[in-house]
């Protein structure tokens, strides 16, 4: 099921090459917090609606409850997906930019079995990884002190 995950992930990110944003729009908002070299190599695509995975075998797996819930933002790798209405938000893009280096760190296949494991065990409030997210969010938003998002994720995971 992994490997059919990565694949719907390879092409869902394809079929969006062409209207995805470099990260590095976000450059003056998120400085101090994510370097100019990482959000060049991250992304993201606004869209009306997010794409999710709805194979029988994530429902099967006790996924349901994750693929069916609305959300303004899901990360795929290097490229994350925002709804058009939350696409301001400058949170949310900081909380995705955590899942890309998840991703990075973790590598696709590790991250989707760690996420997916994570969802199962805790619940999408309590899976670490989501924690993480929230609570770095919740950093800037709260306009803590700088620090490099990138090396906290290294170190943390």
């Amino acid at each position: 099921m992994i490997e059919e995950i990565e694949k719907w992930i390879h092409r869902v990110n394809s079929s969006h090459r062409e209207v995805r944003r470099s990260c590095s729009v976000l450059e003056e908002h998120f400085n101090g917090f994510y370097s100019p070299e990482f959000l060049k190599t991250a992304f993201f695509v606004v869209t009306d609606e997010i794409p999710k995975p709805d194979f029988l075998g994530l429902r099967e797996a006790g996924l349901g409850g994750f693929i069916d819930m609305d959300v303004d933002g899901i990360t795929y790798n290097d490229t994350y997906y925002v709804k058009k209405e939350a696409a301001n938000e400058l949170r949310l893009h900081f909380h995705e930019l955590v899942h890309v280096l998840q991703w990075r760190e973790l590598a696709p296949q590790g991250f989707i079995e760690r996420y997916i494991r994570e969802i199962q065990d805790f619940g999408y409030d309590n899976a670490p990884l989501e924690k993480m997210a929230y609570a770095l969010d919740g950093h800037y938003q709260s306009k803590g002190r700088h620090l490099s998002i990138e090396q906290f994720v290294q170190e943390s995971l």
